[in-house]
């Protein structure tokens, strides 16, 4: 018996390798589906110059004082709108820049009561009519949208008045600074929300500065200095080059 079962391993073992080279072979595995190759687009660049507008609102507040020391201080408040002017350039996803801009604005406040001078009894009130700035921007570029600071000098028409005097003034220079997000809808065409702070600290009123004739001498009204602040909120567009 165990001769017949060795017999047979032999057998087996001499014929697999003709079984073997008489089976098919095996079906070759199915083609890969080639992959797909999209090129990548370029990267936007916010390096150029641009002109662009924009529209919103300010908002702060005026403060009176004398040589006697503070007499009022009211709020402020209007719209604006305007147009910029500018360029940037763009060192890694860094982007560096400055802008000038020119804004209409109707931004005006009064205090209902109040001596704003000695003899300046019944109130007194400010408007501005424009408001210009020259500022640089500093800001991080995510591709398409910047995010940047920004701050400079402003120049705006500081205009103050009491009860006796009509509005009077004059340009005022100071400072501004600010940030905001800008986001490139196209190539060319770009979006951006900004707030700004303005203060105007040194503008005048008096006989002289408010140019009026007074039934009192002019010595009568003590000149008071008039601080001018706004807040800006507003929207533009830009189209770069």
């Amino acid at each position: 018996m165990k001769r017949i079962l060795i017999a047979g391993a032999l057998a087996l073992a001499t014929a697999a390798p003709a079984l073997a080279a008489d089976l098919p072979p095996p079906a070759a595995p199915p083609p890969r589906a080639p992959v797909a190759y999209i090129p990548a687009g370029p990267i936007f660049s916010w390096t150029g110059f641009y002109v662009g507008l924009n529209a919103g609102g300010a908002f702060g507040n005026s403060s009176w004082t004398t040589p006697s020391g503070p007499v009022s201080s009211f709020s402020t408040i209007g719209a604006l709108f305007g147009g910029q002017i500018g360029g940037n350039y763009q060192i890694g996803q860094f982007v560096i820049g400055a802008e000038g801009d020119f804004d209409w604005q109707n931004l005006r406040g009064a205090s209902a009561s109040g001596i704003c001078g000695v003899a300046a009894v019944g109130g007194c009130a400010v408007a501005s009519n424009w408001i210009a700035t020259i500022r640089g921007r500093a800001g991080f570029a995510a591709d398409r949208a910047l995010f940047y600071i920004t701050g400079g000098g402003a120049f705006t028409d500081v205009k103050p008045s009491t009860a006796a005097l009509p509005y009077g003034g004059g340009t005022e220079a100071g400072w501004t600074a600010g940030g905001g997000i800008e986001y490139a809808m196209t190539d060319n065409w770009t979006a951006k929300v900004e707030y700004l702070f303005a203060s105007f600290q040194n503008a005048t009123c008096n006989a002289s500065a408010c140019a009026a004739p007074l039934a009192v001498p002019a010595m009568a009204i003590s000149p008071a200095t008039v601080s001018f602040h706004e807040n800006i909120v507003r929207a533009g567009v830009n189209y770069k080059f």
